[in-house]
C-alpha cells in the first residue's frame, strides 16, 4: 500500500516542470560562471567565486524543492498567515540592520551570506493571497474583499518602497494577473491601465497642451459620429476632462515623485537623453555584448565585454548579457524559449487545479515569474527602463534562487496533491 502511494506520488509531480527548472538553474551556472570567470580558480566548484557559490545554491535548491514535495500540501495554505507575518517582519528588520548595497538597504547580513527578504515576500504573499481569495465564501467578488486583497498586496510593497527597490516592489504589481483571473478585475480596467500607460509616455514625448489638443480633436471627431446618443456625449466628455487633468498631473508627478536616477533611466528608453558614459552606460554596454554575439556568440569564455567587466553586474541584473555575447542569437531564443514554455506550463497547470487555493497560487506564480523575466530580459535590451531585478533561476545569488525555487515547488507540491488541498 505505501509503495504504491509512493509510486503515484511520483507520477503526479510534474517532472517536465521540474525539467525546465533545472535547465535554466544549469545554463545560469554556467553564464555566470563565463561573466565572472577567474584563470586562477578556473573550476566551477570554487567556493571563493560567485560560480562556486551558486554551485551551493543550486544543489541546496534542489534539497530545498526536495523537502517541498514531502511535506503535506495544506502545511502551506494553513501557514500562509504565518509565512506571511514573518516576512513583513524581516521586511521590517532590513530597514534598521541592513547591509545598503547599490542605494538599496535589503540585505540582512548573515555572515557571508546576505538575506534578502523583498525575495521571499514575493512567496508569502502570494500565499496569504491564494489564502484569502480562495477563503471567500460567495464567488461573486465584492468590494471588501477587493480592498482586503489589495492590502495584501500593498503591505510589503510599502515597505520594499522603504528600502528603497523600486523593481522588487514592482513585481508584486505583476500580482494584478491573479485579481483579473479570479474576477476582481475586467478586461475593461486592465485596457484602461494599458491607456494610461501610453497616455503617460505621449506626455513625456509631446508637449502636453499640444497633446491635450490631439487629443481634443479625436474627441470632437467621436462625438461627431456618436452625436445621436447623448449618453455617449457625456461619456466622451468625461473622458476628455479626466484624460486631461491626468495629462497635466503627468509632468508634475515625473519631477517631483521619481528620483533623479530613475527619470534619466526613462528619458534614455524614450530617447531624450544619450549619456552612454553616464547614465546610460550599463544600457549601452548591455546592446554592445548582446549585438556582439550576432548568430552563434563568440563562444564559451571567449566575450570581450564579459571577459574585460565592461557590463556591470554582469552575473546578476545582466545575466542575459552573457548569454548573447557568447552564444548569440540562437542562444537567447534557446533561453526564451525555456522560459515561455515553463510558464505556458505552470499556466496550464493552474488550469488543472481543483481547488481555488491551488490556482489561485499557481496564477501569482506565474504572474511573478513573467514579470521578472520580461522586465529583466527587456531592460537588458534596451526596451524598458534598468530597474535591477533578477533573471529567475538564472542571476546570481541565493535569495533570489532559493526565493524562486520555493515558490515553483509549492506549486507542483499542490499539483501532485490535487485531489487533497482544500
Amino acid at each position: 500500500m505505501n509503495n504504491q502511494r509512493a509510486n503515484n506520488f511520483g507520477v503526479k509531480i510534474d517532472w517536465l516542470t521540474i525539467l525546465l527548472w533545472l535547465l535554466l538553474c544549469i545554463i545560469g551556472w554556467f553564464n555566470i560562471h563565463a561573466a565572472v570567470y577567474d584563470p586562477e580558480q578556473p573550476s566551477l566548484f570554487s567556493l571563493g567565486t560567485n560560480y562556486g557559490k551558486q554551485s551551493i545554491y543550486i544543489i541546496s535548491a534542489l534539497i530545498i524543492g526536495a523537502c517541498i514535495l514531502i511535506i503535506d500540501a495544506k502545511f502551506f495554505s494553513s501557514a500562509s498567515p504565518f509565512i506571511y507575518g514573518v516576512t513583513v517582519i524581516l521586511l521590517m528588520v532590513v530597514l534598521v540592520v541592513g547591509r545598503n548595497v547599490g542605494g538599496n538597504q535589503a540585505w540582512i547580513p548573515l555572515g557571508s551570506f546576505r538575506l534578502q527578504p523583498s525575495e521571499f515576500g514575493k512567496l508569502a504573499t502570494c500565499l496569504l493571497l491564494a489564502n484569502y481569495l480562495s477563503s471567500q465564501s460567495t464567488k461573486i467578488p465584492n468590494t471588501k474583499s477587493l480592498i482586503i486583497a489589495a492590502s495584501i498586496v500593498l503591505l510589503p510593497v510599502f515597505l520594499v518602497m522603504l528600502q528603497p527597490d523600486t523593481g522588487s516592489a514592482l513585481a508584486f504589481f505583476s500580482l494584478i494577473f491573479v485579481f483579473y483571473r479570479e474576477g476582481y478585475v475586467n478586461t475593461n480596467l486592465l485596457i484602461f491601465g494599458g491607456l494610461c500607460i501610453l497616455l503617460f509616455v505621449l506626455t513625456l514625448l509631446i508637449n502636453q497642451w499640444i497633446l491635450i489638443g490631439i487629443l481634443a480633436g479625436i474627441i470632437g471627431l467621436l462625438m461627431y459620429f456618436m452625436r445621436r446618443r447623448r449618453k455617449n456625449l457625456i461619456n466622451l466628455g468625461i473622458l476628455f476632462a479626466v484624460s486631461s487633468l491626468y495629462i497635466c498631473c503627468v509632468e508634475f508627478a515625473y519631477d517631483n515623485i521619481l528620483q533623479a536616477h530613475q527619470r534619466n533611466r526613462i528619458d534614455i528608453i524614450l530617447g531624450k537623453m544619450d549619456d552612454p558614459r553616464g547614465q546610460g552606460y550599463n544600457l549601452n554596454q548591455s546592446k554592445i555584448a548582446i549585438g556582439s554575439g550576432q548568430l552563434f556568440g563568440k563562444g564559451y569564455l571567449q566575450g570581450t565585454q564579459t571577459k574585460y567587466n565592461f557590463v556591470p553586474e554582469q552575473s546578476t541584473d545582466f545575466i542575459f548579457c552573457t548569454i548573447g555575447e557568447e552564444w548569440g542569437f540562437v542562444g537567447c531564443v534557446t533561453v526564451v524559449a525555456i522560459y515561455v514554455t515553463l510558464l505556458l506550463r505552470i499556466v496550464h497547470i493552474a488550469e488543472r487545479q481543483r481547488s481555488a487555493f491551488a490556482r489561485i497560487y499557481a496564477y501569482g506564480v506565474a504572474s511573478i515569474l513573467f514579470f521578472h523575466f520580461f522586465i529583466n530580459i527587456g531592460m537588458t535590451i534596451g526596451i524598458v527602463p534598468v530597474i535591477g531585478i533578477p533573471l529567475p533561476f538564472l542571476s546570481y545569488g541565493g535569495s533570489s534562487l532559493w526565493s524562486f525555487t520555493i515558490l515553483l515547488f509549492i506549486m507542483l507540491r499542490f499539483d501532485s496533491n490535487r485531489k487533497g488541498i482544500v
